[in-house]
């Protein structure tokens, strides 16, 4: 997306662009930053821009609408939604004439339309078929968010903010690890921030209030208490952050941490581990920048917990999961917790 945005906001615009992948909120960011640049006011934007769904329209209607002249301005905008639901024409014939008039275009696309062509992921095979591979020249990739951290402190950075490390971890620890999700809570602890202080870093207290996260129960404290094999404050944790955010909400934001905490450690046990350097641990934990100040803790973590107690741990983990998810029968969310904890910390 980087690299794409820079393109972009040079002004150098391509007359097509193959938005490819299941991330949404950055493609239609993407659009958004194509709309800015292609048109000097709001205005001009509003009268030249057509937004089509794919589903409503075959390969070649939307060859035809491309290739029409704008009535009042050097170009227009055509973006299709769901490109990949695209209608097929009626007899086989008129099929295989829509795709070469296709491929035609994409070999020299109308320089008065900007075309955007957004689509989900498409099964590997059929990529390699007309007409997505008429497409491959104009792609550009938009893959789910896997690491919510780098992404989070990046749209920090393109405000002008930084995240400390504590920070950076108590925001990714409550939010929905979406690209929409972390975009929108950045934002508005960017606002939050510059509304009490023109510059500096963001700090987990922002975060904590801001978000609305308790400064005694939350999932830093719980994993305090799980580390020190702590039953008792571990459960009282666990059962008034379900409080706080809802029973079956709220443990299920705790089965994510914990699963990622478990994870962790699980990783930590591989031979060699322990004698490999901080900045190498911290990439294989997934923790990034600043992060890698809290790759070590998991050495200890490692050092408290065996490779057994570990898997037990995750096993208990996956099986609050699938109850969570309706495929075991089970009384309420405080059972389902109760019981996690008492396999975590007592196997």
């Amino acid at each position: 997306m980087q690299k794409l945005r820079k393109h972009i906001t040079s002004g150098n615009l391509a007359p097509l662009y193959f938005l490819f992948g299941p991330e949404s909120f950055l493609k239609e960011e993407a659009a958004g930053l194509v709309r800015g640049r292609a048109f000097p006011t709001e205005d001009e934007a509003a009268l030249n821009t057509t937004i089509l769904h794919g589903q409503d329209v075959t390969l070649g209607e939307i060859v035809s609408r491309a290739s029409e002249f704008p009535m009042f301005t050097e170009r227009k905008l055509l973006i299709v939604r769901y490109f990949n639901k695209f209608r097929k024409a009626g007899s086989t014939a008129q099929q295989k004439q829509h795709i070469e008039q296709f491929a035609r275009y994409c070999k020299n696309p109308s320089v008065s339309t900007i075309l955007i062509l957004d689509t989900d992921e498409i099964d590997r095979k059929e990529q390699k078929k007309q007409p997505w591979k008429d497409l491959e020249p104009f792609r550009h990739d938009f893959p789910l968010v896997k690491n919510p951290e780098p992404f989070a402190a990046e749209r920090a950075k393109s405000f002008g903010w930084e995240f400390e490390p504590d920070a950076l971890n108590a925001l990714c620890a409550y939010i929905e690890p979406s690209a929409r999700e972390i975009s929108r809570e950045v934002e508005k602890l960017v606002m939050f921030c510059s509304a009490k202080r023109k510059k500096g870093g963001i700090k987990a207290g922002d975060v904590l209030e801001c978000v609305g996260i308790s400064k005694q129960y939350n999932v830093f404290e719980l994993e305090k208490a799980i580390a020190a094999k702590n039953l008792r404050q571990s459960s009282g944790i666990a059962l008034m952050i379900m409080e706080q955010e809802g029973n079956k909400e709220g443990l299920m934001n705790i089965v994510r941490y914990l699963t990622t905490f478990w994870l962790r450690v699980w990783k930590m046990h591989a031979p060699g581990v322990h004698q490999q350097p901080l900045s190498e641990t911290a990439k294989m934990l997934g923790m990034y920048g600043r992060q890698e100040f809290f790759a070590k803790n998991y050495l200890d973590y490692s050092r408290r917990f065996t490779l057994g107690e570990t898997e037990s741990a995750l096993l208990s983990l996956a099986k609050t999961d699938r109850a969570l998810k309706g495929l075991e029968p089970y009384p309420d969310e405080r059972f389902l917790l109760l019981r996690m904890m008492q396999e975590m910390l007592t196997s």
